[in-house]
């Protein structure tokens, strides 16, 4: 039976460990010659663009020794009318795996139900859980653990803040955010991760309550893609969430940065936190490539 990856609830705690295991293990490069997936070809539907999310992949099914067919709505008949339900089973025909980075989960989603084959959800406006896999990974490795990690989110309610929620309630992880009013994360992911959560998930509106005493300290950009019509808005709206040197002093003298980049320097973080000593933002970056090895051997193998 095929697995979806589409949100990060659909892996258990112990198979997030076991890929976490895994991708170390990548990134060690004890097994820099296997080749799982040779023969196998792999198609990245990319109705955004992208820089970590087209190449940590296209990079890794080449490393897992298969192929990587890159695809656009332009470059296929569902950017002229085709629909999700044909491209889907025809595709299936074709390929070993999908990946998709598109606009609504519900596009996602559709594909995946109608799909044969593995559909992997590389963002979407909903949820973006291989950044939450790559992040757990970071945490692991600088901190030697994640249950009990007190991690905070300031910002906007966005996927990331959705699927590291989801990622929060799986594994044990103390996860305060500290929301503006009216970007807070979806409420339905937030209901059931608190049912899951064996930690309450806290929602705060002050920036320096969610970050006291915090292992890890994460933001994201105030205006994503596809948002810029709100730029004006979010910036007035975000202007107090500024991760800077101030706000990270409220956190464990230990802590490490976190940013899914691109980063709007100087908006939602300052350049000396992430060019300081405790950013490992490029560390995080480099862990998609790991991590989504890890899960695609999983998913196809």
């Amino acid at each position: 039976m095929k697995r979806d990856f589409l949100t990060v609830s659909d892996l258990s705690a112990y198979e997030i460990a076991r890929l976490l295991k895994r991708a170390i293990a990548f990134k060690s490069g004890k097994y820099a010659h296997a080749c799982p997936l040779i023969g196998k070809s792999i198609g990245l539907i990319f109705e955004k663009a992208s820089t970590r999310t087209r190449v940590s992949f296209e990079v890794g099914i080449y490393q897992l020794g298969a192929k990587s067919i890159y695809l656009t709505p332009k470059e296929i008949q569902i950017g002229r009318g085709e629909t999700v339900h044909d491209t889907a089973k025809v595709l299936s025909r074709y390929l070993d795996a999908i990946v998709m980075r598109t606009f609504s989960h519900d596009t996602v989603t559709a594909f995946a139900s109608h799909a044969s084959i593995p559909v992997i959800n590389g963002l979407s406006d909903l949820h973006h859980p291989c950044q939450a896999l790559g992040d757990l990974m970071t945490i692991t490795e600088k901190k030697g653990r994640l249950n009990n990690v007190r991690l905070a989110y300031v910002g906007d309610g966005n996927n990331v803040a959705n699927s590291l929620i989801e990622a929060a309630s799986i594994m044990g992880i103390k996860l305060s955010l500290a929301c503006p009013k009216g970007y807070e994360p979806h409420a339905e992911i937030l209901d059931r991760a608190r049912i899951l959560s064996k930690h309450d998930i806290m929602i705060v509106r002050d920036p320096k309550e969610a970050v006291s005493g915090a292992d890890a300290v994460y933001t994201d950009v105030w205006v994503s893609m596809g948002q810029e019509k709100e730029l004006s808005k979010r910036k007035q709206s975000f202007r107090k969430y500024q991760l800077n040197r101030k706000l990270l002093s409220h956190a464990h003298a230990q802590a490490i940065v976190l940013h899914c980049l691109p980063a709007h320097r100087g908006e939602e973080i300052t350049d000396e936190v992430i060019d300081g000593t405790q950013s490992v933002v490029f560390d995080q970056a480099e862990n998609r490539l790991h991590t989504q090895k890890a899960l695609l051997e999983f998913l196809l193998t």
